[in-house]
C-alpha cells in the first residue's frame, strides 16, 4: 500500500534518489529526533525494490528496540515485504531475507553468512566510530569485499561525531549529506513539539574532572555530581517547576546517580522507576510500558534512554547529565519533542497544526538544564559540530577558594586576592546553575536579579561603558549601557535611567551614572532572549523593584555601587561590548 508521507518526508527520500542520478556515493539524511526516520527508510526500501525486484537491501543499528521498529514500520507499509531480522536480542536469525533489519553486535562478523548486499542503510549513522577496526569497520569492509558496488546510506538526527567533527566530506564514510531537517524545522512547521525551557538554581562543580575519549571521565564525572545536597536540590526544583507535568525523564550521571534522583523524587510521593543498562529486560520493558501508559510519572536513566526510546507524553526532561558530546546532548532533548495533538482539531497546514499541538494535552515540553548544557553547546536549533582540535568551546573558568572570584582557567594568580593557583592539566568549571533558553527563537524569558552591580567599562580605541551584572540565583549575566554614546545606544542608557527611577537630566558620561547609582531601583527581574546566531542570551527588558505591583515599593538603594573591584560572581570570560 502507498505510504502516506509528510512534505519534508517525501523530499527526504526523493533526495536519495535525485543524488544516485547525479553521483555514485555515499548519501546522508538528516532528520531530527521525532521526524519519523523509520518511514522513510520504509519508503526508500520499497522504491528501491518495486523499481529493482533482484536488489538486497540490509538496514542495520545498534538497538532493538530501533530493529524492531524500523521493522514493523516497513510491514506496516509493506504488509507482505520479503524481511526478517538478525539480531541476538530479539532471537531471530533470517540471515538470507531479501530485506535484513539486523544489529551490528551480531551481524559484525557474520558478513560471509549474510552474503551479498546492494544498500546498505544504517540508521543512528552518527555513531560508527570513525577507526576501521571496529564493529562497523569490519562489518562494511567485509561487505565491500563480497560487493564493491555496494551503496551507504546513513540516517540521522546528529550528523557529527564527538572526536572527530562531521559525518560527511573527505575521508568520511558518506560523501554528501543530501538532506537535512532539524529540529527548528520540525517545531516552526507544527510537526513536533516546542521545548520550553526554566532557569535552574542547582548546577554541578566539575572541578577537577578530566577527559577520556572527548567527554568526561564517567566515574568523576558521577562522583562530582552525585552529591546527596545537590541531588535534593535539583529534585526540589523539578518537584516545583514540574507539579503540570505528566512525565518526567530525567538523564542522570551515573547508575548510583540515576538511583539516587529516583530515590529523592520518591521522598517526594511521586512514582518513579530507573532504567540502566543493567535492568534485566523484562523489568524494563514493564518500566517503560507503566511510564507511557502513565502509571509511572517519573523514570532516571543513565544515558540509556536516548536512541531508540519514544514516549510521546515526555513533557519534561531533567538534564542531569553534564556532556561535551553535541550529539548525546541532541539525542536527549529529542526526547521531548514528539507531539501530541488535541483529538479532533484539523491539521492540514501549518497553524492548525501548531494549534492542534498547542490545545492538546502537551503544548510544550519543559527543559531543566542543571547540566549547563546549553550554554556548552547551544540552543538545540543551532547546534553545530566543532572540528577536531578546534578546542571544546566555552573558556573553562575556575572559582577562587579566597575571594570566590570566577576566573579564567589560564590565570594562575586571582586578581582580586592575589591567590595563587596550583598547576594542573585537568579541566575545571565551576558550579554554576544554568538559565540559557533551549530554543534560538524562544520568546525572552523573565528571571529574578538576586544581586547587581555597576563598574566603568574600557573598550580600546571606542568610547566607554557601564557594565552591568546581574547576578541570577547562581548565574551571572552582563549588559553594557552607554551614557556617552549616541543613537540607540544612548537612548537605551536613557531608557533603563528613567525605568529604575533615576532623576533627571541623564548621566551624560560614565562617571558621572556611577556617582549617581544610588538614585535608582533595585532592579528585581531582567527578560532574556537569545542572540540570533550564537548561544548566547541578551538583556531585552527589566523590572524595576518599585515598578512591580506584586512588590512593596522599594527604597534607594537596596543594591549598593562597587566601582574599584569586579564583583566575585561576574566572571570575565567575555568583556567586549557587543557594538
Amino acid at each position: 500500500m502507498p505510504l502516506e508521507l509528510r512534505p519534508y518526508q517525501a523530499d527526504a527520500v526523493q533526495a536519495v534518489f535525485d543524488y544516485w542520478q547525479d553521483k555514485p556515493g555515499n548519501p546522508l539524511v538528516d532528520l531530527a529526533t521525532g521526524c519519523g526516520k523509520s518511514l522513510v527508510m520504509a519508503e526508500l526500501i520499497q522504491r528501491l525494490l518495486t523499481g529493482w525486484p533482484d536488489l538486497r537491501v540490509l538496514v542495520v543499528t545498534h538497538v532493538a528496540e530501533l530493529i524492531e521498529q524500523n521493522y514493523l514500520e516497513l510491514l506496516g507499509a509493506w504488509p507482505f515485504a520479503p524481511a526478517g531480522i538478525f539480531s541476538a536480542g530479539l532471537g531471530r536469525r533470517d540471515a538470507h531475507s531479501r530485506i535484513l533489519f539486523a544489529g551490528i553486535q551480531t551481524v559484525w562478523n557474520k558478513a560471509d553468512r549474510i552474503g551479498h548486499a546492494d544498500v546498505l542503510m544504517v540508521d543512528e549513522c552518527h555513531l560508527i566510530p570513525a577507526k576501521s577496526e571496529t564493529m562497523y569497520g569490519k562489518f562494511i569492509s567485509d561487505l565491500w569485499n563480497i560487493n564493491p558496488d555496494l551503496k551507504i546510506v546513513g540516517l540521522t538526527a546528529t550528523p557529527f561525531r564527538l572526536d572527530s567533527g562531521r559525518l560527511v566530506g573527505d575521508g568520511t564514510l558518506f560523501d554528501d549529506a543530501v538532506y537535512e531537517y532539524g529540529i527548528g524545522d520540525g517545531i516552526a512547521d507544527g510537526w513536533l513539539a516546542p521545548l520550553s525551557s526554566k532557569g535552574t538554581d542547582t548546577g554541578f562543580d566539575l572541578t577537577g574532572v578530566g577527559r577520556v575519549g572527548g567527554d568526561y571521565k564517567q566515574n568523576a564525572l558521577q562522583a562530582a555530581v552525585d552529591k546527596e545536597a545537590v541531588t535534593a536540590a535539583a529534585v526540589q526544583e523539578i518537584v516545583a517547576k514540574g507539579h503540570n507535568r505528566r512525565s518526567w525523564l530525567c538523564f542522570c550521571s551515573g547508575v548510583e546517580h540515576a538511583i539516587h534522583v529516583r530515590d529523592e523524587i520518591r521522598r517526594h510521593g511521586i512514582s518513579c522507576e530507573t532504567v540502566t543498562g543493567e535492568t534485566p529486560k523484562e523489568e524494563r520493558r514493564r518500566i517503560i510500558e507503566d511510564f507511557k501508559s502513565y502509571r509511572l510519572r517519573a523514570v532516571t536513566n543513565n544515558s540509556v534512554l536516548t536512541t531508540g526510546f519514544n514516549h510521546k507524553g515526555v513533557d519534561l526532561i531533567a538534564a542531569l547529565r553534564p556532556t561535551l558530546s553535541a550529539s548525546l546532548y541532541l539525542q536527549m532533548m529529542g526526547r521531548g519533542t514528539r507531539p501530541i495533538y488535541a483529538p479532533g482539531m484539523p491539521q492540514g497546514d501549518v497553524d492548525e497544526r501548531r494549534a492542534a499541538i498547542a490545545a492538546g494535552p502537551k503544548p510544550d515540553c519543559l527543559v531543566l538544564d542543571f547540566a549547563g548544557l546549553v550554554r556548552k553547546h547551544g540552543p538545540v536549533d543551532m547546534v553545530k559540530p566543532k572540528e577536531p582540535g578546534k578546542g571544546q568551546g566555552e573558556a573553562p573558568v575556575r572559582l577562587c577558594p579566597q575571594c570566590e572570584e570566577l576566573v579564567h582557567i589560564s590565570v594562575m594568580t586571582c586578581p582580586c586576592c592575589g591567590h595563587e593557583f596550583p598547576p594542573s592539566e585537568e579541566v575545571k568549571f565551576t558550579a554554576q546553575a544554568d538559565i540559557a533558553p533551549i530554543l534560538s527563537t524562544a520568546a525572552p524569558v523573565w528571571h529574578a536579579v538576586t544581586a547587581r552591580t555597576f563598574r566603568r567599562h574600557e573598550k580600546p580605541g571606542g568610547l566607554p561603558s557601564v557594565r552591568c551584572d546581574y547576578m541570577l540565583g547562581m548565574t551571572a549575566e552582563k549588559e553594557w549601557l552607554c551614557p556617552e554614546h549616541t543613537g540607540y545606544p544612548k537612548a537605551k542608557a536613557d531608557r533603563y535611567w528613567a525605568k529604575h527611577g533615576g532623576q533627571r537630566p541623564f548621566p551624560k558620561t560614565v562617571d558621572e551614572w556611577i556617582d549617581r547609582v544610588d538614585e535608582l531601583f533595585i532592579t528585581r527581574e531582567i527578560s532574556l532572549k537569545p542572540r540570533p546566531g550564537t548561544k548566547y542570551t541578551d538583556v531585552k527588558d527589566w523590572l524595576p523593584g518599585a515598578a512591580n505591583d506584586n512588590y512593596p515599593a522599594m527604597g534607594k538603594p537596596l543594591q549598593r555601587k562597587r566601582v574599584m573591584n569586579a564583583p566575585t560572581w561576574s566572571g570575565d570570560l567575555d568583556d567586549s561590548i557587543p557594538f
